[in-house]
């Protein structure tokens, strides 16, 4: 097994991009950085970013069937980003159109915020939103959104253009947006194939890049929170106390020193050094090995697949080769004894991540894990974790968020009477779903993720490895 774990570290090491070096700035530069302030007339900038106005005609284009409505907030919030002092809203089906010079996936952020408005009743505001063919959003209602709002979807883009359409649930509905941005990302960010993990099997699963993903949640186990300005690719990252269990015997640890980017794992646009030089960690502080696990609990829609996506990077062990813990997600072994120093080439401070993929079930959460294994050692770290993030990947009917597809809310509208008519769109998104399963299926032959840790976990152990789950 040994053979074959460094085998497949070597395999991901040649399939990497060139070492970034952690003593500079990051040197990502999008191609497509579209950035567009909707119903502003003047540019805005955030976070050292400039928002263009949405009619600053350049190479993206607003096209609406009827006028659309812009809206000003008069009394903004102090230090509230100028972005959200003002929204486009859309009477009828209106869609922005990008034209892409960058093969691959995108980046594709929507923001809102409601704010008070004489010409406007946001209890009306009630919309789908529709991303190159796929259900982004669904029946969205932004009446409450009295503070900012993000949401954040990765999408393929091949077709030299991108297309975000905004269509009222009903005729008396409304669509509306604050800020878009659409920017092509790293083409290390979304590998192309992960670990689905279930309660008997641990299997590779294939076609992943290709997939709509929405990103649900992003945590910075153990540190602050990290804002756009202080990350490569302008993420979000909260903090874990949300959704740590109690009890869970873990301990907070930060790294002062220069985190070691290297080929076979983590670019700095995979994590940034905020999230890497903070963790926690399980420390056996005696002769016997703490029986505990550290567990996080986040909230899951039955019915979708989810990515889960862990970062590791030791910066608590006063040597290597003395770290070795299992990892579990929703309860079932994902990886077991998983030696981090072998995965980051015998070097601390190095960091690597791991892609699972899971079903959403019908508890409604989804828990991930870290504990000692049968091979930690006494009086060191015996389990360590510095980030989560949790994505939800498209259903069959190419959508993450409801039972039908793009085609059938075009063709609905106006009627808005999409929830009565379940099986009528089972029908109407068959071939639609055909589709999605045949082009994962061309897409998965030949091609191996780069920047994930090397997993080699047995269907035996993986049914029988749970040796401490949490309470």
């Amino acid at each position: 097994m040994e053979f074959q774990y460094r085998k497949l570290i070597l395999s991901l090491s040649i399939l990497s991009l060139s070492t970034l070096s952690a003593l500079s700035h990051s040197s990502f530069y999008p191609l497509d950085n579209f950035l567009i302030d909707c119903g502003s007339t003047v540019g805005s900038t955030v976070d050292n970013r400039l928002f263009v106005p949405d009619s600053a005609k350049r190479d993206s284009s607003l096209s609406s069937s009827t006028r659309s409505i812009t809206l000003r907030n008069e009394n903004p919030p102090p230090n509230s980003p100028q972005i959200y002092s003002t929204a486009r809203a859309f009477r009828r089906p209106s869609k922005y159109k990008f034209q892409i010079r960058d093969e691959g996936t995108h980046m594709v952020r929507l923001h809102f915020q409601t704010f008070n408005s004489l010409k406007f009743d946001w209890n009306n505001t009630q919309f789908h939103v529709l991303v190159n063919g796929f259900v982004a959003l669904a029946d969205f209602r932004a009446g409450g959104v009295e503070s900012p709002m993000v949401m954040e979807f990765l999408i393929w883009v091949s077709t030299g253009k991108l297309v975000i359409e905004f269509v009222p649930a009903k005729k008396s509905n409304f669509a509306f947006v604050n800020a878009i941005e659409v920017i092509s990302a790293p083409k290390d960010l979304v590998a192309d194939t992960a670990k689905f993990v279930s309660s008997d099997k641990v299997e590779d699963f294939n076609g992943l890049a290709k997939q709509a993903l929405q990103v649900v949640h992003r945590v910075n186990v153990g540190g602050s929170k990290v804002t756009p300005f202080n990350d490569s690719i302008w993420r979000t990252w909260v903090t874990d106390d949300e959704y740590l269990e109690p009890n869970s015997g873990s301990k907070r640890v930060y790294f002062g020193g220069r985190i070691k980017y290297q080929d076979g794992g983590a670019s700095r646009e995979v994590g940034p050094d905020n999230v890497y030089n903070s963790a926690r960690v399980i420390h056996s502080t005696n002769a016997s090995i703490p029986k505990v696990n550290m567990t996080w609990v986040f909230p899951a829609v039955a019915g979708y697949k989810y990515l889960v996506r862990m970062h590791f990077c030791d910066i608590a062990s006063i040597s290597i080769g003395l770290l070795y813990f299992n990892v579990y997600v929703n309860g079932n072994l994902a990886y077991e004894n998983l030696d981090l120093s072998m995965a980051s080439n015998y070097i601390l401070a190095s960091p690597f991540y791991a892609d699972f993929v899971v079903d959403g079930d019908d508890s409604g959460v989804l828990r991930v894990s870290v504990g000692p294994s049968n091979m930690s050692v006494p009086y060191a770290i015996d389990g360590v974790l510095n980030g989560i993030e949790i994505m939800k990947l498209n259903n069959s009917m190419g959508s993450l968020d409801g039972d039908y597809c793009a085609g059938w809310v075009l063709r609905n509208w106006p009627s808005g009477h999409v929830g009565f008519v379940v099986p009528l769109v089972a029908a109407a998104c068959l071939l639609l779903s055909i589709s999605l399963v045949m082009r994962r299926k061309m897409n998965a032959e030949g091609f191996v993720a780069w920047s994930r840790l090397p997993m080699d976990v047995s269907e035996a152990n993986a049914k029988h490895g749970n040796a401490h789950p949490s309470s």
